[in-house]
């Protein structure tokens, strides 16, 4: 036996020594109506086993029928992540047997899958790298093992079982937890551009099990993999990462070895625990599935649907930068979503500061949207209202502080125009000089030395000045006249 030694008793040129080596599976579930090979609905959150069939159970006597929409939804995925499409896809037989796997095997695919190569490109800390891609392929979920609900027995749901999966295998380039994070929310928001997975790695639409290793910089083969499942969203995946490398360099630093095997996280302690050893290909006992003959795909088949895709989000990025003259991480953020991009290009037809727009979108529009857990589709604000808003500011109609203040009174309800409620909440601003003039020499009369002060170098005084006129003036005085009277009148 060897003794266990934490990693907190190393010092960082410990973890120096060693370069981490990471591949990805993900298992990105597609929203079709109905399953892979059966007719059942393949809905989220229905009452346990209620999404069932003979197909789906594997009963004897019953065939399976290749989905039409998972075949499509996969050439979309393998066009977005530069993939070679196989015209010639076979299905095979992945014999294992858990008690949520109803046929006692999983129909998915081996030797020839819908997709080979390809990469996922990432920025991590500025710098641009792409993450080779091994394959895609299609295959059928298995069901959900609920082991909480009750203290004697577990529970199968079997509505998950045959539920259309696209398993993305990566090779193993990535190098940090930093990087799978980039990667795993890359992908989530390539899929829901595509319109082919909602990416809700909470309710396991998409799933994610790592494949880390570490070894000595400078060597070229790699040491036993572990893989790390029951990572419910990307956080937990970069948790995960760094926990099994922080495990696997205590290993290798007490002179132990690390197995092949298959372990889960914990996410409430943020340690792991060994699930199984990890099974190899052969342990699967692949075979050619019988009862499905080969998917030839013809070329003007993927033709078609290359061109029917929608923008991707590198397009996107670039549109905005090239189009519409916003910066690099403007462009990146209204492109992190397909509805954040169609709001904006919805809200320049209104307004021509584009700018503006990419501001209150990235700013208060998202800020609201996540304090009252809303999606870009149920903003109350609609993209017209937000153009008056904007058309206010930059008319010099009302401050920058009112158009939020109008933009929070149209999200609790209020129809009305921009205009309108500035002018019913008295955000209209000032800029008569006689108004302005009598708030500053009652500002001035409240703070002689402060004047003073200013004269003799404190130009800090400014401000407060300007802050005691726009509460004279509740909010209403113009800043930009504001300021320049202010200068005037200190000299």
């Amino acid at each position: 036996m060897f003794k266990y030694v934490s990693l907190l008793n190393y010092s960082m040129e410990i973890y120096d020594k060693y370069e981490i080596v990471i591949g990805l599976e993900v298992h990105v579930q597609l929203n079709t109506k109905t399953k892979i090979f059966a007719g059942d609905e393949a809905d989220f959150g229905a009452a346990p086993n209620t999404h069932i069939s003979p197909i789906t159970l594997g009963l004897p006597g019953v065939l399976p029928k290749l989905n039409k929409a998972v075949l499509e939804k996969a050439i979309k995925l393998g066009i977005a992540l530069n993939c070679t499409i196989n015209e010639e896809n076979h299905f095979a037989r992945k014999n294992y047997f858990y008690a949520d796997l109803p046929k006692g095997y999983q129909i998915s695919q081996d030797a020839l899958p819908i997709c080979v190569g390809g990469y996922v490109e990432i920025i991590v800390q500025n710098v641009a790298k792409k993450i080779a891609l091994t394959r895609i392929h299609m295959e059928e979920d298995a069901g959900k093992n609920n082991h909480e609900l009750d203290e004697n027995f577990s529970l199968i749901d079997l509505n998950r079982a045959g539920v259309p999966l696209l398993e993305v295998v990566s090779e193993p380039d990535i190098r940090s937890s930093d990087e799978a994070y980039a990667y795993v929310t890359e992908l989530r928001k390539l899929v829901r551009y595509l319109d082919i997975c909602d990416g809700n790695m909470e309710e396991g639409s998409m799933r994610c099990d790592a494949n880390v290793s570490v070894r000595l910089r400078g060597e070229t083969t790699y040491r036993n993999r572990v893989e790390v499942k029951n990572m419910n969203s990307i956080r937990n995946v970069k948790r995960a990462i760094d926990v099994e490398v922080k495990r696997q360099i205590d290993l290798y630093e007490a002179g132990a070895t690390i197995e092949q095997e298959t372990r889960s996280f914990n996410q409430v302690d943020a340690t792991s625990f060994t699930l199984r050893t990890k099974e190899n290909a052969q342990d699967y006992r692949y075979f050619p599935e019988p009862d499905l003959p080969p998917v030839i795909i013809h070329p003007q088949t993927i033709q078609d649907i290359r061109n029917a895709m929608p923008a991707l989000p590198k397009e996107i990025q670039a549109q905005l930068h090239v189009n519409y003259h916003l910066s690099d991480y403007d462009a990146y953020l209204l492109s992190e979503e397909k509805d954040i991009s169609a709001y904006f290009f919805q809200l320049i037809q209104h307004t021509s500061n584009y700018k503006a727009a990419a501001n209150w979108i990235n700013n208060e529009i998202k800020s609201y949207l996540n304090e009252s857990h809303l999606t870009f589709t149920q903003l109350p604000v609609t993209t017209l209202q937000l153009a008056e808003i904007i058309q206010l500011v930059d008319d010099n109609i009302v401050s920058s502080s009112g158009a939020k203040s109008i933009f929070k009174v149209m999200c609790e309800g209020d129809n009305s125009s921009a205009i309108a409620i500035a002018e019913k909440l008295n955000f209209i601003q000032s800029n008569n000089e006689d108004e302005l003039n009598t708030w500053i020499e009652q500002a001035f009369a409240k703070f002689p030395d402060k004047i003073l002060e200013y004269r003799n170098g404190k130009k800090g005084n400014l401000n407060l000045f300007i802050g005691e006129v726009m509460k004279l003036s509740r909010g209403s005085a113009d800043p930009k006249k504001l300021t320049t009277l202010l200068l005037e009148k200190l000299g």
